[in-house]
């Protein structure tokens, strides 16, 4: 390709991405890479009707930066990785003379992972272990664990424990998992004492639902992980009839699949472990995060 197509095909690119539904759906599939997700989710995702998405991700789908996949009757896109790292090295060695420093971005465009290095050995890199916390450990952090293996596949090791563990989760958390698609075989609950040992998986992030998170963290975890506080809604203070305790629990489901969504999105690559530490905890805040 001569110059003049790689500068027209960069253009096309960069101009695809100028526009806040575009940038979003694309960070959406990038985020779920390797993964595909359905045309439907992502528009839900970013709020915008399904016909005006289909416009987008055709827009993207032309410059480059994603691929449609028909499994059925559904439409599915997945973010094509080449062209995007196609972007980023026309940036570093076009744009910067071969200087990608001068652009503040990795040198190795074409790197399928960000690794920890010895020039930055504070920035977390995949694949992330995360550690969901709260006291019985029987409803929320089962819920987010659940989600966030579901949402996350692939990019996170998922992990919840409490302080108090009860016997077994709540049976109707367990039940509205399993009627909102997730596998449940494997759910139950630990005492965090399981993940202190020097035998257990090391954890990138620490993250407390209840609504006294800094009491959530063991100190025989270590100081190296990230925390995070996400107080929520306790399920088992919840009262009213059947109908009105699902509708609860949905509404919490719905709290939690928010703010994981929001999680498997961050730039991690980009952020040290203080800037990382801000994003859950403004996650986390409800007065910044809407259900």
């Amino acid at each position: 390709m001569d110059q003049a197509s790689v500068i027209e095909t960069a253009i096309e690119g960069f101009g695809s991405l100028a526009q806040p539904t575009r940038l979003q759906a694309l960070r959406l599939l990038l985020a779920a890479h390797p993964e595909s997700v359905a045309a439907g989710e992502i528009a839900r995702r970013c709020d915008v009707p399904h016909n005006t998405m289909s416009n987008h991700l055709a827009i993207l789908t032309r410059a480059g930066l994603a691929a449609a996949e028909k499994d059925g009757r559904t439409v599915n896109y997945r973010a094509d990785v080449t062209g995007f790292r196609g972007l980023i090295d026309f940036l570093a060695r076009d744009c910067c003379n071969g200087r990608p420093e001068l652009c503040g971005i990795l040198p190795d465009a074409s790197m399928a992972s960000i690794e920890k290095s010895e020039t930055q050995p504070d920035v977390v890199a995949p694949a992330f272990n995360v550690l969901f916390l709260c006291t019985h450990n029987s409803a929320r952090s089962i819920m987010a664990e659940a989600l966030l293996a579901k949402i996350g596949k692939g990019r996170f090791n998922v992990y919840s424990a409490g302080s108090d563990p009860a016997e077994a989760p709540m049976q109707e958390v367990l039940d509205r998992l399993s009627h909102l698609g997730h596998d449940i075989s494997h759910l139950r609950c630990k005492s965090w004492d399981e993940f202190s040992g020097s035998d257990a998986p090391r954890m990138d992030f620490v993250i407390a639902l209840c609504d006294t998170p800094q009491g959530q963290f063991c100190p025989d975890l270590g100081k190296k992980f990230v925390t995070g506080a996400w107080p929520l809604p306790d399920p088992s203070q919840f009262t009213g009839s059947d109908s009105e305790r699902t509708t609860l629990l949905n509404e919490l489901y719905a709290m939690i699949r928010r703010r994981i969504e929001i999680f498997v999105s961050l730039p991690f690559a980009a952020l040290n472990r203080m800037a990382l530490k801000g994003r859950l905890d403004e996650i986390g805040d409800t007065t910044r995060v809407s259900p």
